[in-house]
């Protein structure tokens, strides 16, 4: 905390920014006891820590950045209504990520009953070009800049193209870095079937980036 004052002296004179940073500090089980105890400002700080987290998963699983901010959004208005009921033996961010999977795999499933919806989103990355300027850091060398473009994109290309089931079980081990224990409560499925998933993500993920990096 101290680091961050330096950083910004201005905060000493902000009772509030003092507090913010102060909860930033806490673990998420103290975080959600805080927000119970109604500090209305705990609750934002689990937003901050897991937002970006959650987007970039359920962005891997569904394809579909602009759904994908929609859905966090209803995560969180489902973690703050159903905060009282965690069990405070358990994980919050398995908790949340439990949530934020189940709401990927709807979409997924509704997607795939209705034709139009998935038109629309395909549709989306025909215009390639009006996509936002992403900034790249300048200090870089060109060549390593592209290289890892390059490879971020054949990374996405490849877990896209995963079956749905797959896909879950690859981004939460692989890209997320979550345990298998964690996924499989994440994914409602036993250990063995996760391992079986992923195994087979594994090899049909190597069979399809390997002629890429060539």
């Amino acid at each position: 905390m101290r680091a961050v004052l330096r950083q910004n002296p201005q905060a000493l004179d902000s009772p509030r920014a003092l507090q913010r940073v102060a909860l930033h500090e806490l673990a998420d089980g103290q975080l959600v006891l805080q927000h119970l105890a109604s500090d209305s400002q705990a609750f934002g700080a689990l937003v901050d820590r897991y937002q970006t987290r959650l987007l970039n998963f359920i962005n891997r699983t569904i394809g579909d950045r602009e759904r994908a901010e929609d859905l966090v959004q209803e995560v969180f208005i489902r973690v703050f209504r159903h905060l009282h009921r965690f069990d405070q033996t358990k994980k919050f961010s398995t908790w949340i990520y439990t949530i934020a999977s189940n709401l990927a795999k709807n979409e997924l499933r509704n997607r795939s009953r209705n034709p139009l919806v998935l038109f629309q989103t395909i549709k989306k990355h025909w215009e390639a070009d009006h996509r936002p300027l992403q900034f790249e850091d300048a200090s870089a060398r060109p060549d390593d800049l592209y290289r890892k473009r390059y490879l971020k994109e054949a990374v996405e290309q490849c877990v896209g193209q995963l079956p749905a089931h797959h896909r879950a079980v690859f981004v939460l081990r692989e890209l997320e870095g979550k345990s298998y224990a964690e996924i499989a409560e994440i994914t409602s499925c036993n250990l063995g079937t996760v391992k079986s998933r992923l195994n087979r993500a594994r090899n049909s993920f190597a069979q399809m980036i390997s002629p890429l990096l060539e």
